[in-house]
């Protein structure tokens, strides 16, 4: 036990050393500086720029690129409902998986443009290897587009004055080229020689230890993994994603795709630290987000392995902890740190199973993507934070009398407003869909297959993880059905589009405000005392808009479990 505790420090350690670089790096490649690569991603970005027509210095102000995001993400949609729709005659199909339905096309499509990969298919069943790599093309995508968004307010925080935040296009090519190809490559060999499989050929057909005849899926695993995790994407090849023994097959996989997801994460931190020189503010940012993170992570792991109380009961050895669900390569603490993770920072896979976890280790993994930015995905979870921010700020300046600023900016009623929508957006959209859900029958409780609280935390938690653009389930719901496909569909929509251009617009706004020099007025944002006061304004917020939900759900089944 004391191993696989030094192995979850370890894999925080190891990302921590790796992602203070990479934002050094990152800073530089968004800040147009010299970089080792660049003799590299010129040329190619030159090409590609030359093909388009798009020239990449021409600077937009914050409505600009907001259009150009949008619409480049709507051609996306609808090339892959085409693909999807039609994969059955299309190339790429060597095991006949059929077309998808109207709605299941639908969900998947805009499922993968919005860095959620909630599927309502089975990944080796359910798409063609054309499907798969339209995938991939867009884990690749959506990832850049959340780190062009936050390039855009890095921008606007690091200029004093200024209506140019830079060109989308040309922050969204570079966050591809430079950031994520290269480290999908190192994780993708990584992957590779450890044993996920990288191939265009079908089914494969082994004997199994029953001398029995069985058809394995295969694919281009080891190429889909990588940006899976690195884009915070998590979209599964296999229907179990990460408990996969083809897609994660070893603890040195698991290892690597645990660093793999939290890496950009960590490093957009350090990088907004580094861009605007303020890099105590980014050690205070990610001080709060790791302080949220592992509290939820060591609680996950002391309850998985304490074990199932009621497996005691009937005389199991719980040495090994709650085991159900879990992969015995992996063990209960690597699972359990994986679990948080994965719903902190939004990737959404898997190498376990949510459903069969204790309730309140549940109830964190809920908790993790209701408050949505401790870490958060690539770039939306600092612009998530920055929200906060902004809602700190002007709390902190009444309780002083000071008026409220960040970074030399004034913060006054428009912001405020657009901040209170954005916050109050995402429990609006996992309440409401849950409440209409479980309102009617025919939409809700007939698709579960567990009845009572737990069945109620797992149409939260579907909700939730589609608010959160995570992706992840308490897998005992049959989502495959018109309502949880169009439903979760719509909610993955608002809650991706609107959380970006909130709080770019209240970048743009603030960017074009007259610089005020600090003062000893001046409201420090990067201390200890005002990190506190932005977790506390986020706990105050999960805490008021979610304890009934999780009352309803977790937390009763949990009561209901040592009641009885």
């Amino acid at each position: 036990m004391n191993i696989e505790l030094l192995g979850l420090v370890l894999m925080f350690v190891v990302t921590l050393i790796l992602a203070i670089p990479l934002g050094k790096y990152i800073a530089k490649v968004y800040g147009h500086e010299k970089t080792f690569l660049d003799f590299i991603f010129d040329p190619i970005e030159r090409l590609f720029f030359r093909l388009s027509g798009l020239n990449p210095l021409t600077g937009w102000n914050w409505k600009q690129n907001m259009m150009a995001l949008l619409a480049i993400n709507f051609l996306w949609f609808l090339l892959g409902l085409f693909v999807f729709m039609n994969q059955s005659w299309l190339p790429l199909n060597p095991d006949n998986n059929p077309s998808m339905t109207a709605d299941l096309a639908f969900n998947t499509t805009i499922s993968f443009l919005v860095n959620c990969n909630l599927q309502h298919y089975s990944g080796e069943s359910g798409v063609s290897y054309l499907g798969q790599l339209y995938l991939m093309f867009l884990q690749f995508t959506t990832a850049a587009t959340g780190m062009a968004a936050v390039a855009h307010v890095f921008v606007a925080f690091k200029e004093k004055t200024t209506e140019n935040l830079g060109n989308f296009f040309d922050f969204f090519v570079r966050s591809i080229t430079r950031i994520l190809i290269p480290l999908s490559i190192v994780v993708g060999f990584i992957l590779l020689v450890n044993g996920t499989p990288m191939t265009f050929n079908g089914k494969d057909k082994i004997t199994n230890m029953e001398g029995k005849s069985i058809d394995v899926s295969t694919g281009p695993v080891a190429a889909f993994v990588p940006i899976k995790h690195l884009g915070t994407n998590g979209g599964g090849f296999f229907g179990t994603n990460s408990a996969h023994p083809l897609e994660n097959p070893t603890y040195i996989t698991n290892f690597t795709e645990m660093v793999s997801q939290m890496l950009i994460p960590f490093a957009l931190v350090f990088a907004f630290g580094y861009f605007i020189k303020r890099r105590k503010l980014s050690w205070t940012i990610f001080a709060v987000m790791s302080i949220g993170f592992l509290s939820l992570m060591a609680m996950n792991v002391a309850f998985e392995n304490a074990g199932n109380p009621a497996v005691q009961e009937m005389g199991a050895n719980i040495s090994l902890g709650n085991m159900e669900g879990k992969e015995i390569r992996f063990g209960s603490s690597a699972s359990a740190y994986w679990s948080v993770a994965t719903t902190v920072i939004s990737t959404g896979s898997v190498n376990s199973m949510h459903d069969s976890y204790m309730p309140l280790s549940g109830m964190n993994m809920l908790l993790a993507m209701m408050i949505n930015c401790f870490y958060g995905g690539v770039g939306v979870g600092i612009l998530n934070y920055l929200v906060f921010i902004i809602l700190a700020v002007f709390i902190s300046g009444l309780m002083v009398g000071r008026t409220p600023e960040f970074l030399g900016k004034k913060i006054e009623a428009k912001e405020m407003k657009i901040a209170m929508m954005i916050a109050l957006l995402h429990p609006l959209l996992i309440l409401a869909g849950t409440a209409l859900t479980a309102y009617q029958p025919q939409f809700g409780t007939a698709t579960l297959n567990n009845p009572s609280f737990h069945g109620f935390s797992e149409m939260l938690y579907e909700f939730t993880s589609s608010s959160a653009n995570n992706g992840s389930g308490f897998e005992g719901l049959g989502d495959n059905t018109q309502w949880w496909n169009i439903a979760t569909g719509i909610v993955l929509i608002l809650s991706r589009f609107l959380p970006i251009i909130g709080p770019v617009a209240i970048a743009g706004l603030l960017a074009q405000k007259k610089y005020i020099p600090e003062s000893a007025g001046t409201l420090k944002t990067d201390t200890p005392t005002f990190g506190l006061m932005t977790l506390g304004v986020i706990l105050l917020i999960a805490a008021l808009a979610f304890f009934p939900a999780l009352t309803l759900g977790p937390i009763a089944e949990y009561l209901t479990s040592i009641t009885k």
